[in-house]
């Protein structure tokens, strides 16, 4: 009965967060077993969960990179780099898109920050409007993959898996679904004869890869530093950091200090020096110091209107979670999640079968629901499943987030979809077929993490 009035309120075309509410509300009046104050008191306690304060902090971090004018040193700093290779604008916005994503947390952050500027260029550099639409909505997909992402918090607090192990596993994952877009790019490149958008110059590539050596060679040296030379922690990193802005003034470097974000903010946290939610607040910290400090391309007015942004998005997903809390525990109480996992466990006991049920299922739910509302729904049913099939949650983790972030690209509900079209000036059906030809290195990329565990569990196998 519970299912039956959840999916007439869906249909009805309620939100999904008072459908589920509702729903749970309604049976408990009509069964009168419990009292009504239970639905209270379940979507309070839902929220009431230290890991979820992760949840305003990374928003607010991703919103001030984004409104302090992070967007465009990324976007040259990938121009530098790969813009001089065929096809050089779509690899530009892969590579931006990878950057970013170790800021935004999101999908549609980076949908509609860095692909209204990447699609402006493209178009005025003469690529099809909807090439530069579908590579930027395949590139988007990048952003709750590679950490920090908003869904791993959610599903990490749900499922209770270690959200510092799912930010690990996203960035091997991650950097395989950006070459297979790339080679995407290069496929449409030589198909339709395009070549480099810029100059090949040897300082201005230099320059870019020394940057990228930075990011790479800054926390090795810091952890050589510390565990090999016995220096004390804190003071290391405080004289690393200050060695860092120093080098950066002295060489004018285009985006070491942004991409630096998702790198204190994952070796903070696998050094222990603090927990997924700290670290939200340390990446909120490193944006103001940048935004305000450094580049000083925030203003007080700016920071009010961005922390007012953030407020609304932050309502929106935790009203999302305290919904689901009440609804998934009626689930379960109900034995819904039970009878779904006999029938599943009837049906099959091979892991590869039921991760390809779970693939078509999440697949076809992403098309429907946001994110936020798909794991929180999903979690309770598919977890106890895959614990009893002996299927690492990491690593579930990760194909469940990749599943929805596919389905931000289709209709009826991709968010990601209507965003690009009005970013693009396009219709929902031209969008549509524009992104269709990157669901081959999307799916590809889905069907290798989802039968090859190793790529996704080898970093958090290191440190967890």
């Amino acid at each position: 009965m519970l299912k039956i009035i959840f999916l007439f309120m869906m249909a009805s075309g309620l939100p999904v967060a008072i459908a589920m509410a509702g729903a749970s509300l309604v049976y408990i009046l009509f069964t009168g077993n419990l009292p009504p104050f239970v639905v209270i008191h379940r979507m309070v306690s839902g929220i009431d969960s230290f890991p979820l304060l992760a949840v305003p902090f990374f928003i607010l971090a991703g919103n001030l990179m984004n409104n302090a004018g992070i967007t465009n040193r990324i976007y040259n700093y990938a121009l530098a780099l790969v813009g001089w290779l065929k096809g050089g604008l779509g690899h530009v916005n892969v590579v931006g898109s990878v950057v970013f994503a170790g800021m935004s947390g999101t999908a549609i952050a980076d949908a509609a920050g860095l692909g209204t500027i990447e699609i402006k260029a493209m178009k005025d550099h003469g690529y099809g409007t909807e090439f530069a639409v579908g590579v930027t909505a395949a590139s988007a997909t990048l952003g709750p993959i590679i950490p920090p992402s908003l869904p791993f918090v959610i599903y990490g607090m749900m499922a209770n898996v270690s959200v510092g192990a799912l930010f690990l596993a996203g960035i091997l994952p991650g950097v395989l679904m950006a070459l297979a877009m790339m080679v995407t790019v290069a496929y449409f490149a030589h198909k339709n004869g395009w070549g480099a958008d810029v100059k090949f110059e040897w300082p201005r590539v230099i320059k870019a890869l020394a940057e990228t050596a930075v990011v790479v060679g800054w926390p090795l040296a810091v952890w050589a530093a510390i565990t090999q030379a016995g220096l004390p922690a804190q003071a290391t990193v405080l004289g690393a950091l200050l060695l860092l802005f120093a080098a950066d003034k002295l060489f004018h470097f285009q985006a070491v200090l942004p991409i630096m974000t998702p790198v204190l903010l994952i070796g903070g946290m696998t050094t222990g020096i603090f927990t997924p939610t700290e670290g939200a607040i340390a990446a909120c910290l490193w944006a103001m110091v940048l935004g305000f400090a450094w580049y000083r391309t925030l203003r007080f007015r700016m920071f009010v209107k961005v922390c007012l942004d953030t407020v609304e998005t932050t309502s929106t997903v935790l009203f999302i979670v305290a919904a689901a809390s009440i609804f998934g525990w009626m689930l379960t109480a109900t034995g819904v999640t039970t009878s779904i996992a006999g029938w599943v466990l009837g049906f099959t006991k091979e892991p590869w079968v039921f991760l390809l049920m779970a693939n078509l299922l999440m697949l076809f739910v992403g098309c429907f629901l946001e994110p936020t509302a798909a794991i929180t729904i999903l979690v309770p049913i598919l977890v106890p499943i895959c614990q009893q099939l002996g299927i690492d949650l990491v690593h579930f983790g990760l194909v469940m987030v990749l599943n929805l972030m596919i389905g931000l690209l289709h209709p009826p509900m991709g968010m990601v979809l209507f965003v690009l079209a009005r970013v693009a000036k396009l219709s929902v059906e031209r969008t549509t077929v524009a992104i269709l030809p990157w669901l081959v290195p999307l799916l590809g990329s889905l069907v290798l993490i989802t039968y090859c565990p190793q790529l996704v569990l080898w970093l958090p196998r290191l440190f967890y």
